[in-house]
């Protein structure tokens, strides 16, 4: 398939979650890129060939330093960036371990209970993606 400017840009991310090392509750993981001074769940762009969740799984290690256990899928999502249309595949993936170390692309991310996460989110289509999510863990 010959890629245009109309063609989606095909990417993929998780809504990455964990129990709290201090009282067990629900904790959502939010990346800061400094690039766009934004807050979000981690994604990238798929590589080519690359299957949607691998790709989610990838930008996880990548972008937080933690591997992680797929669940459920969440919703699509869909916008433009830089005039050209995105589509975002997500799931929920709970944190199995790792630690994170600052690069280029991420340099801190934060683990908030999901309101605290939802208030964070740069961007209003990335919140309804942690009411997903807990619709997703039978939390809602």
């Amino acid at each position: 398939m010959t890629e245009t400017r109309e063609t989606p840009v095909q990417a993929a991310g998780c809504v990455l979650w964990r129990h709290s090392p201090l009282d067990g509750g629900l904790e959502v993981c939010l990346v800061h890129r400094p690039k766009y001074d934004d807050w979000s769940h981690p994604k990238g762009k798929l590589k080519r060939d690359e299957e949607p969740l691998a790709g989610a799984l990838r930008e996880v290690a990548e972008e937080t330093g933690h591997r992680a256990a797929p669940g459920a899928p969440l919703p699509t999502v869909r916008y433009l960036a830089n005039g050209r249309p995105k589509q975002v595949r997500y799931w929920a993936a709970e944190a199995t371990g790792g630690m994170f170390t600052p690069n280029d692309e991420v340099d801190r991310i934060l683990w908030l209970p999901p309101a605290a996460a939802r208030a964070r989110l740069t961007q209003p289509r990335d919140r309804t993606l942690v009411d997903a999510l807990l619709t997703a863990l039978h939390l809602a």
